[in-house]
C-alpha cells in the first residue's frame, strides 16, 4: 500500500455562510464546487488551497465540538507559512485573534494557533 497524500479534510460548520466567508474571504481558499444536497438538507462546499482541499459541510443543528478538555479525534489543522509573524499580522488586520507565537521544541520553528468560526483550532507553522 502506498498512500500518497491527504486528499481532503472535512469540516462541519454550524453556520455555513459564516464559515464559507471565513475560509474563502479571510483565509484565501478558492471554491472548487458548491452544492446544496436536498436529500440531506445541507450544503457541501469543496475548497482548495494549493494542494490542500477542505470539504465544508453546512449541517443545521450539529452538536458543538468538544475542545476543553480535548476529545479524541482530529485535534487541529496546521498550515505551513513562510512567516508566522507576517501571517499573524494579516490575520489580526482582519480581526482574527491569534495566540502568542511560540517555538516548537522539536523543530525549533515558530508556530501559533487561531480558531475558525466554530472554534476549530487552526495552526500556523513555519
Amino acid at each position: 500500500m502506498q498512500l500518497k497524500t491527504v486528499h481532503h479534510i472535512a469540516i462541519i460548520a454550524s453556520n455555513y455562510e459564516r464559515s464559507k466567508e471565513f475560509y474563502v474571504n479571510q483565509l484565501g481558499f478558492s471554491i472548487i464546487r458548491e452544492n446544496y444536497r436536498k436529500e440531506k438538507q445541507d450544503y457541501k462546499l469543496d475548497l482548495k488551497l494549493d494542494n490542500c482541499e477542505i470539504e465544508l459541510f453546512g449541517i443545521a443543528n450539529s452538536p458543538k465540538r468538544p475542545s476543553f478538555p480535548e476529545a479524541c479525534g482530529l485535534r487541529h489543522l496546521a498550515f505551513y507559512v513562510d512567516s508566522v509573524e507576517e501571517t499573524v499580522k494579516e490575520l489580526q488586520k482582519k480581526g482574527i485573534e491569534t495566540e502568542p507565537i511560540r517555538i516548537d521544541t522539536y523543530t525549533n520553528k515558530k508556530y501559533t494557533f487561531f480558531q475558525d468560526p466554530d472554534g476549530l483550532p487552526l495552526e500556523l507553522h513555519e
